[in-house]
């Protein structure tokens, strides 16, 4: 049985906790807040309540195999609803696209759009399809070792072609290209530096659909945090790791303020530029950058808006009204990315939806605001090109004994791949 301390109490933390102590091996999660979730934990701010981060997440069966390899099955604890809706696109032309899941309705949708564009978009999907049964073979569902891919998996993330090249070679409508793109420039990401393979996410999309949790996504992080009692896994909130104590060129040790924690192995399931034994690996990286963010609290009537609102321009903001609020209240969240030189709400009333004179709560957030609260970006490395895959760690690293997980870690950002981190994780350090 290994002393195994995880670092990190946010969702690729969890995950891994809960995995590792299934296998057998003695847990200590260390986080340095008082409260566990990271971006999943819900904000309260009179009355109200959003989820912090992500709404929904893709690859249903990563949460599913998550709860199942570390106890109970997922259903005995939360409810996984599809969304038929994936989101809604507002064009500065004035049209617009309601882009759901599943290849017949997408034809549909994008002919309503324009003629013929339909057909035009799933071709472009379905050209993912090969991609997406490699990555998944030999990069999502397997450790991998980078001095000996397989043939196809080597050929895919050593193209030079990018993302932003492809789109405009793909479709003559800017639209199209706004809608394929859009994952990537909501996290941070300049298409003009994306590998090109990573635009998979549309064949994912369409495949699998969006799913959510009723309750809000802050339910995964409690029923995890549940499951850490049951695993007898040891929970030290408030606790921040400073660095790793490394002995003989294997890892001995997490330091902390209050003391050492001896540790066999190691996860590192934060940004990894935290701990200064690991940063000098990862320095040819960078972080994604959140957007700006702003947790509204409304009153009376509002605008009926899908459960997410993309709102093409400069700045471009994503309207995702949801969340908890009193009687007579609505809770929304607003993101900005671009030129924000005015007021989120000001340049939202421009788009035709004014809540000005509604707010009766109002929560705005920076982007350095988000990665002091969370201790880093959910959003992981940003992409400066195909060497970027190889630069993140995970779910080994250069140090033995230490493995990493989380946005930061291989295969990066967002919830179904943090959740495959941790799964990465332990199968590499097996069982005890």
């Amino acid at each position: 049985m290994a002393r195994i301390v995880v670092v990190g109490g946010g969702f690729g933390g969890l995950a891994s906790a809960v995995r590792l102590a299934k296998l057998g091996h003695d847990v200590t999660l260390l986080e340095r807040s008082e409260t566990l979730g990271g971006a999943l934990a819900p904000v309260s701010e009179g009355g109200f309540t959003w989820d912090a981060g992500a709404t929904s997440t893709l690859l249903p069966a990563v949460i599913r195999d998550l709860f199942r390899k570390s106890g109970r099955p997922v259903e005995r604890e939360l409810e996984l609803v599809q969304r038929d809706l994936l989101r809604e696109h507002r064009f500065e032309d004035g049209t617009t696209l309601a882009l759901p899941s599943g290849r017949a309705a997408q034809i549909a949708a994008f002919d309503a759009l324009g003629p013929g564009l339909g057909r035009r978009w799933v071709d472009h999907v379905a050209s993912y399809s090969d991609d997406w049964d490699v990555l998944r073979r030999h990069y999502l569902e397997v450790p991998w070792d980078r001095d000996a891919l397989p043939r196809e998996l080597a050929a895919r993330l050593g193209s030079r072609e990018v993302l932003h090249r492809r789109l405009r070679r793909t479709f003559r409508d800017e639209r199209l290209r706004m809608v394929a793109g859009h994952p990537f420039v909501a996290e941070g990401h300049d298409l003009r530096n994306v590998p090109a393979w990573a635009g998979v996410t549309a064949y994912v999309e369409q495949r699998f659909a969006a799913w959510t949790v009723t309750g809000g996504m802050g339910a995964v992080a409690t029923a995890l945090a549940d499951r850490l009692v049951t695993r007898r896994v040891a929970v030290e909130t408030g606790t921040a790791a400073t660095d790793l104590v490394v002995r003989d060129g294997r890892v001995a040790a997490v330091r902390t303020a209050a003391g050492d924690v001896d540790a066999d192995v190691v996860v590192c399931a934060i940004d990894p530029r935290r701990l200064p034994a690991l940063a000098q690996h990862v320095q040819r990286t960078m972080p994604a950058i959140p957007p700006v963010v702003s947790y509204l609290g409304l009153e009376g009537e509002v605008p009926d808006l899908p459960h997410e609102v993309v709102l093409h321009g400069d700045p471009m903001l994503v309207v995702r009204p949801g969340g908890s609020a009193p009687e007579g209240g609505t809770a929304w969240t607003v993101h900005g990315r671009g030129r924000l030189a005015e007021d989120l709400l000001s340049a939202l009333a421009r788009h035709r939806i004014d809540v000005r004179s509604q707010v009766v709560t109002r929560l705005d957030c920076s982007a350095r605001d988000l990665v002091e609260r969370w201790g880093g970006s959910p959003m992981g490395v940003l992409w400066q090109g195909r060497a970027t895959v190889r630069r993140r760690l995970g779910p080994t690293t250069p140090i033995a004994g230490v493995y990493a997980a989380g946005a930061h870690a291989t295969p990066g950002g967002g919830l179904p791949y943090v959740g495959l981190s941790a799964a990465l994780v332990a199968q590499t350090v097996g069982p005890a």
